[in-house]
């Protein structure tokens, strides 16, 4: 056995390890989902069974994602749990597609200020979402309104006592979370999120805490395959903007997380095609089975490889744990209190916030600084899609600037004509300064115009000079000389 698995031991302890750590943030981004608690499992269940067992990336761990959990609430709330399956379904078959088309590695070439600002904007969303279970209020629909409503929910928290023990719960699970790592490194055995939410659910039983907990209705139960009445929404422009918005946003959090991965460890590089199939092949189980979408999840995954895992088999071995789990130990999530699982996901969306990576950005770059707050913005005030597709539009926009670098330069002897050098590339968004420094010179002085210097001069600069130096030698002063861009 131990020259057939020659690291069968370490990739079994890593395996309990990412358990550990995959049980609460299973439940968590269930219940912050708006579905059954059980059907956070199945997404863990098959990210480990299936997904585990495939080529692509052999150390990350998929399961559901907390940067996913906004958008799965908003489909839930509006086409509900049935159509989530359908769309979960359809996004892992297209993930699939573009894997088998190899374009699994071009989700590299998005821009990583949009990638940040994405997950800063969840970020956002995710923790003024799950302040309201900390206060044990009901939360409002939009990310404006959840952020504009949390100083009133906090206000009357103080004047009811289940609110007020639902916040010490929430409160004392991030300050475990926070503080984990400065206890004794026998304790750090035990991951933080799991210590957490153990202790809250300890404080609450022997307190006797009125706070709300988790409702569990069985494994079997909860796994409601989508009927197929519900792929006629597939019509609906609706659900097939948000099937988009989880293909796209699942595909680039996976691979992404990837290419993290790839930096904690000296093993075999991922397959970026593979990893996309892989990945597709987990969702579309998870869809037929009408779970939650799966991601690579960085926090897992990180545990993964820390805890000495070697192969995909720790992996595999964390699906077969927390099926374990799911069938013979469902009960014990009806101990767990819902305050504690929102105060790991608050703790999960500060973490997406980049503020350092901002700071250092805003130093470096202050465009695409720009671009990662616009985006993060842009997600919290409308919604996940159309903040990415803001996001990606300004990336363009401003690589199309700087492609677009253009230098002017005059030489005036005082005697004869004035010299002008162009040299770069001159589009249409540098014309503007171009033409007003042309049209700046004296009326009655020739001018030679030289564009042998330009490496790219686009349709519409050209008819704008050739224009410009028609009307310069209509003044009465000899033609403007125009040497031809190469």
């Amino acid at each position: 056995m131990t020259k057939k698995f020659p690291h069968l031991k370490q990739d079994f302890t890593a395996s309990l390890v990412v358990f550990l750590v995959a049980l609460p943030l299973c439940v968590g981004v269930a219940v912050a989902s708006g579905v059954p608690a059980e059907l956070g499992l199945v997404t863990g269940i098959v990210g480990g069974l299936v997904t585990g067992l495939m080529r692509g990336s052999s150390l990350q761990v998929s399961g559901p994602a907390a940067g996913l959990t906004v958008l799965v609430f908003e489909a839930v709330h509006q086409f509900g749990l049935p159509v989530l399956g359908v769309i979960v379904l359809v996004t892992g078959v297209l993930q699939m597609a573009m894997g088998a088309l190899r374009l699994g590695r071009w989700f590299r070439a998005i821009s990583v200020s949009v990638v940040e600002g994405m997950l800063a904007g969840i970020g956002l969303v995710l923790i003024a979402g799950q302040l309201y279970p900390v206060l044990a209020a009901q939360a409002p629909a939009s990310g404006p309104g959840k952020i504009a409503g949390l100083p009133g929910a906090l206000l009357d928290a103080f004047g009811d006592s289940g609110s007020l023990a639902s916040l010490a719960v929430g409160s004392g699970t991030v300050a475990v979370l926070v503080l984990w790592k400065l206890v004794p490194a026998k304790m750090r055995a035990v991951p933080g999120p799991l210590a957490a939410v153990g202790l809250a659910a300890l404080a609450a039983l022997l307190l006797d805490l009125p706070v709300a907990t988790v409702e569990v209705k069985g494994l079997l139960d909860s796994v409601q395959p989508p009927p197929l009445s519900a792929f006629g929404e597939l019509a609906g422009l609706g659900v097939l903007g948000t099937v988009v918005a989880f293909t796209l946003i699942a595909s680039a959090e996976s691979l992404f997380s990837a290419a993290a991965v790839d930096r904690l460890h000296d093993g075999p590089r991922t397959q970026y095609d593979k990893e996309l199939v892989a990945q597709g092949a987990g969702n579309t189980i998870c869809g037929l089975l009408g779970a939650l979408p799966m991601t690579a999840v960085i926090v897992r995954s990180a545990a993964n490889v820390q805890a000495g895992a070697r192969t995909k088999a720790s992996r595999v071995l964390h699906g077969g744990w927390l099926l374990l789990f799911a069938a013979l130990l469902p009960g014990v999530l009806n101990y767990i209190p819902i305050p504690a699982l929102a105060g790991i996901l608050v703790y999960s969306g500060a973490k997406l916030i980049p503020v350092r990576a901002l700071a250092a950005l805003w130093r470096e770059s202050r465009g695409e600084a720009l671009i990662l707050a616009v985006t993060a913005v842009a997600i919290v005030a409308v919604s996940m899609f159309e903040g990415v597709l803001i996001g990606l539009a300004l990336a363009i926009v401003k690589t199309a600037w700087v492609a677009s670098h253009v230098k002017l330069e005059f030489v005036d002897k005082g005697a004869g004509p004035v010299e002008a050098y162009l040299s770069g590339n001159a589009t249409f968004l540098r014309l503007p300064k171009i033409l007003d420094s042309l049209e700046a010179l004296p009326k009655d002085r020739p001018v030679r115009l030289d564009l042998s210097g330009l490496h790219h001069l686009d349709h519409a600069c050209r008819t704008a000079l050739e224009t410009w130096a028609e009307r310069h030698s209509a003044s009465g002063t000899e033609p403007v000389r125009l040497t031809a861009a190469r």
